[in-house]
């Protein structure tokens, strides 16, 4: 599979749909607006994400968003 290839599937998942704008603070691909955080990872966790997020043909903002969603609640743990 070619770069190109991976970059321009990367790009249809992206778009919006037809005859839709993108304006600030309205959300098209998700539910909700997004909010710009902060994660700190060690380089090896953030190549990793990188590589699997290529993999799958999404930005590595995409696959985190994606894991975040299929979390259901926080697991409670004997110590918190």
């Amino acid at each position: 599979m070619s770069i190109l290839y991976s970059v321009y599937t990367a790009y249809l998942k992206m778009t919006i749909k037809k005859g839709q704008k993108r304006l600030k603070n309205i959300p098209i691909l998700h539910d909700e607006i997004k909010a710009k955080r902060t994660v700190v990872l060690t380089p090896t966790a953030w190549e990793n994400i990188k590589l699997e997020a290529q993999r799958r043909g999404l930005s590595a903002s995409e696959l985190i968003e994606e894991f975040g969603k299929r979390l259901k609640s926080p697991p409670t743990y004997p110590h918190v």
